[in-house]
């Protein structure tokens, strides 16, 4: 007889990993837990160090950028989750925020305060917290994120309660706190259970409830403490969850009428008052509020400044006294970090009210700008709308980039360089190189631009109206960037966040921009279909760079095929820089300001690469397109009738951008066609 067959049920089963259920629903004595923390101290830390240790935990990458050096956290890629949450393009504001982090972990103030996250609509302020809060969960799973908490248990036969047997601490408090504040510190010595890594330090004191049943079998064991933990307490792992409301909590404000502050400090359990005869009983009490259920973990504020002025007083006890006030009972100690977040409009409001003056002097202002930088802004829209998410239908090459282009310039102010143009000022801040320009004047660019960043176009805006040309089949299941620019700029007369006429026209003005450097874009890119690969320009650069490397050093260049020791090719040099319209005195500049970008370069141990300097690479292209250019006429293309020979050019010109561009068939005569058009209009100097 075969073997039965296996069930659904058991292959899911098999899923299941048991040695990390039992890793996770760990229990033990209070002293087992005391040997925990003798081998693993940092088991005992407190909420900050316990976030910083969890982003620092996932790595961090330095570099350099604008010759200052940053740290990447790896944390807010959100590699774990296959990037859901990733945030781009922030690493500044994401650093001042782990330096918070850290500065609280060590004790050195920031603790007492709410880390207040500012920026406009759809800068990913909640997606950093979602971030942080998701981060947290998965980190109490691992070893190195463990805690402890512990629960009261053989209640009944004491008469604490007459239904449950034991009760879960209900704020999860440390289970060291059991020990009474005048002997911990000694405890801690004597025991060893602190380290050359990390010292144990236990502020702070028991909830109404764990005192009220602490106090109470104390007393009836006639103070025998040992007695009583031995027999009384059992410490178990803690696993943080949102969905639980296990050390991470949520508050998002409501109607004001509404507003209730038990929603953050817990009310009382109308229930219970029977079987306990009051109702100030810590045991007919919830210790649910966000506060209460947050405690050794991370309490987030949605719109933290639309808080009715009752709330602000429960926050400030919670940041700066690390204490709340349930109902009817003392104050009560809490471990956690409190992070809001807040629009543009809430904190105006907040620094014209002298009434909360209190709350900006206990908060840490973190501002989360839109992004400026145009390679980072395409990421968040590649990870939305890539091949696999948007099956069936193509987009175009460069659809994503114009859209992002355009969400970028509505984000900066204009340059106060006349001779600078605001998409020339797009380049320098995505790390182009424009002449006349180093890292130094993008530095000075950024500082002369206080609200860069502050005001403009939310990526919420372009992806959806990304989704509206994805769904209207209008393409043949292709999109281009046209179609994405006319949807852009139809929606802005009906966008409700652009505040004023003038700032309309400016952003319709930043279409027509973008419209302008696309064109340019897909001519250099048909150029590069007609004129060659990548090869052939590479050997064309390294030709021309030898050549300005000789002429600027007074050198001779060795000929590849004679072997002999030519003078440099001032005809090829020519060749090449009169294609971006350098005249014969300023050749001299331009060649020197090449051989300074490749020496910049070189003592940063990086590589040059022709495709980094945008002027240099615009006049290699196009020194190659007018070598090639005579072997097919681009103008033909809009004929309506094309001979043979010609029909097969533009076949393989297709191919070309079809196999090392990206597009389809369609996308690929679209873009060959548009071209064409501008050429038949003369519009192209070549």
């Amino acid at each position: 007889m075969g073997e039965s067959k296996m069930s659904m049920v058991d292959a899911i089963a098999k899923m299941q990993n048991y040695d990390l259920y039992r890793d996770l629903n760990w229990e033990g004595s209070f002293e087992d837990y005391l040997q925990i923390v003798r081998d693993k101290p940092q088991v005992t830390r407190n909420a900050f160090q316990r976030v910083y240790d969890m982003i620092v935990s996932h790595g961090t990458e330095e570099y350099i950028d604008n010759k200052k050096r940053l740290v990447r956290y790896n944390f807010f890629r959100d590699e774990a989750n296959h990037e859901a949450d990733a945030i781009y393009g922030l690493d500044i504001p994401l650093m001042r925020l782990v330096h918070v982090f850290k500065a609280a972990a060590q004790g050195y103030g920031p603790e007492k305060r709410v880390v207040l996250l500012h920026g406009p609509v759809g800068s990913s302020k909640s997606t950093i917290v979602r971030l942080i809060k998701k981060g947290l969960e998965q980190y109490t799973r691992i070893p190195e994120g463990a805690l402890y908490t512990f629960r009261w248990v053989n209640l009944r036969e004491m008469g604490l309660s007459t239904q449950e047997d034991s009760m879960n601490c209900p704020m999860h408090e440390e289970p060291l706190r059991l020990i009474p504040q005048s002997w911990r510190e000694k405890t801690i010595d004597d025991l060893g259970l602190s380290n050359d890594r990390f010292r144990v330090r236990v502020q702070g004191d028991l909830d109404p409830a764990c005192r009220f049943i602490y106090r109470h079998l104390l007393q009836a064991y006639q103070g025998d403490w040992a007695k009583m933990i031995s027999k009384h307490v059992r410490v178990y792992r803690l696993v943080m969850s949102e969905q639980d409301r296990i050390g991470i909590g949520t508050f998002q404000p409501k109607d004001e009428k509404n507003q209730d502050s038990t929603e953050l400090t817990g009310d009382i359990n109308y229930r219970k008052i029977a079987e306990y005869g009051s109702d100030s009983d810590p045991r007919a009490f919830n210790f649910d509020g966000e506060f209460n259920i947050a405690n050794r973990g991370i309490v987030e504020f949605v719109e933290v400044l639309k808080l009715d002025v009752a709330f602000l007083y429960d926050l400030l006890g919670a940041s700066q006294e690390h204490k709340i006030k349930p109902k009817k009972f003392a104050q009560t100690d809490i471990d956690e970090v409190i992070i809001g977040h807040t629009n543009e409009a809430e904190y105006t409001k907040l620094l014209n009210n002298e009434f909360m003056e209190a709350l900006r002097d206990r908060t840490i202002k973190i501002d989360i700008p839109y992004i400026t930088r145009l390679s980072e802004e395409i990421r968040i829209y590649e990870k939305d709308f890539s091949a696999q998410k948007v099956r069936g239908i193509h987009v175009a090459p460069h659809t994503l980039e114009v859209a992002a282009m355009w969400a970028v310039l509505t984000r900066l102010e204009d340059p106060k360089k006349h001779s600078l143009s605001l998409i020339q000022k797009l380049k320098l801040y995505d790390g182009k190189v424009l002449p006349g320009y180093t890292q130094d004047n993008v530095k000075e660019l950024r500082k002369e631009s206080k609200r860069e960043g502050m005001e403009g176009i939310s990526p919420r805006y372009v992806q959806d109206k990304i989704s509206n040309v994805l769904v209207n089949d209008m393409g043949e299941g292709t999109i281009n960037p046209f179609m994405v620019l006319n949807e852009l700029e139809k929606g802005l007369r009906h966008h409700s966040l652009i505040s004023s006429d003038e700032q309309r026209k400016r952003f319709a003005e930043a279409i027509g921009i973008v419209k302008l450097e696309y064109e340019d874009i897909v001519k250099n890119e048909v150029q590069r279909a007609i004129s060659a690969d990548d090869d052939s320009i590479d050997k064309l650069a390294s030709n021309y760079i030898d050549n300005v490397k000789a002429f600027t050093l007074r050198e001779k260049v060795r000929n590849r095929y004679t072997g002999q020791d030519d003078e440099p090719d001032e005809r090829l040099m020519r060749s090449i820089e009169e294609k971006i319209d350098i005249p014969e005195n300023r050749k001299e500049d331009f060649r020197r300001e090449i051989m300074n970008f490749i020496g910049a370069l070189a003592v940063d141990g990086k590589r040059f690469d022709w495709r980094t300097n945008e002027r240099l690479r615009t006049a290699l292209q196009r020194k190659l397109f007018e070598d090639q250019k005579d072997s097919i006429k681009l103008k033909t293309l809009v004929a309506s009738v094309v001979d043979k020979k010609t029909q097969e050019k533009i076949d393989t010109i297709k191919d070309k951008l079809i196999q090392y561009y990206g597009y389809n068939e369609v996308s690929a005569t679209d873009v060959l066609n548009f071209v064409a058009s501008i050429f038949a209009r003369g519009d192209a100097k070549e």
